[in-house]
């Protein structure tokens, strides 16, 4: 049999901190009269989706479970007598560490009926019961516990990524303040002020106030069709061109050389008569 636990299984996030080894519910079994029959009311009637059914041994291996959660049911056929059907089956645990968590348990008074052991279809195995003799039983696969390191992995470079978007986020969010007016033109008839606020960290709204010489000052308003970044790299593009034209303007419109002087160039050497 392919190893049910790294094939359909639904998935649960693992935790970061793996000193605790990983453990959930694999599966409960369930004892029922006809597996197809059953099987064609979980599936058909219940809307369970059809996890696992493989041949074992001389029967099947099957498993179903609802649409959403990570709790199992193996479908199991009953004894003859039908006395088995409604009483309590073993309930699977998975684990990533059999031999850490049969120690951890044995430790808190747990009593084992042996300790771990490889069965014939591999991985480890433990068994052990409850107060009221119920059967809960451990395994545990390698091939799990490689999934596992893997998505500890990915998990800890998703959490990074986030990091480091939400740094870049902040900084991106100090750098879009200082491009507004940091200092007003000084105006003897007006008392003026400028405020933005984004929705988001950053956003594409632009407000600016520009000297156009003594006693003159332009207002500019702005507003980047979206938000967040996108919006933001247009608003300073904006900016940028906004200020740039300003100068350029301005530079335009300064009074010229005096005639018959020819203005010369900054650093340049004397010319030789």
């Amino acid at each position: 049999m392919s190893n049910p636990a790294t094939t359909q299984w639904p998935k649960t996030i693992p935790r970061l901190d793996s000193q605790l080894p990983y453990l959930r519910i694999l599966f409960i079994t369930i004892h029922v009269r006809d597996l197809d029959r059953s099987i064609r009311f979980y599936v058909d009637q219940l809307g369970f989706n059809l996890i696992f059914d493989s041949p074992i041994g001389g029967g099947r291996f099957v498993v179903v479970g609802p649409p959403d959660g990570s709790a199992m049911l193996c479908l199991a056929p009953a004894q003859p007598d039908y006395q088995s059907i409604g009483r309590t089956a073993p309930i699977v645990f998975l684990t990533e560490n059999v031999v850490a968590k049969y120690e951890e348990w044995r430790t808190r008074g747990v009593h084992f009926q042996e300790p771990p052991y490889k069965p014939v279809w591999g991985g480890l195995f433990a068994s052990l019961e409850d107060l009221d003799g119920n059967s809960l039983k451990l395994v545990e696969y390698d091939n799990l516990s490689r999934e596992l390191d893997a998505e500890r992995k990915s998990l800890a470079e998703k959490i990074e990524q986030e990091r480091r978007a939400a740094q870049e986020l902040e900084f991106a969010k100090q750098v879009q303040a200082r491009l507004f007016p940091q200092s007003l033109p000084q105006l003897k008839s007006l008392d003026y002020a400028g405020l933005c606020i984004p929705a988001r960290e950053v956003g594409g709204d632009y407000f600016d106030f520009l000297s156009l010489g003594p006693q003159r000052l332009g207002l500019v308003l702005g507003d980047i069709s979206g938000k967040g970044m996108p919006a933001a790299l247009l608003m300073a593009n904006l900016q940028a061109n906004t200020n740039n034209n300003c100068c350029a303007s301005s530079i335009r419109t300064c009074p010229s050389s005096p005639p018959g002087r020819r203005a010369r160039p900054r650093h340049a050497s004397p010319e030789r008569d």
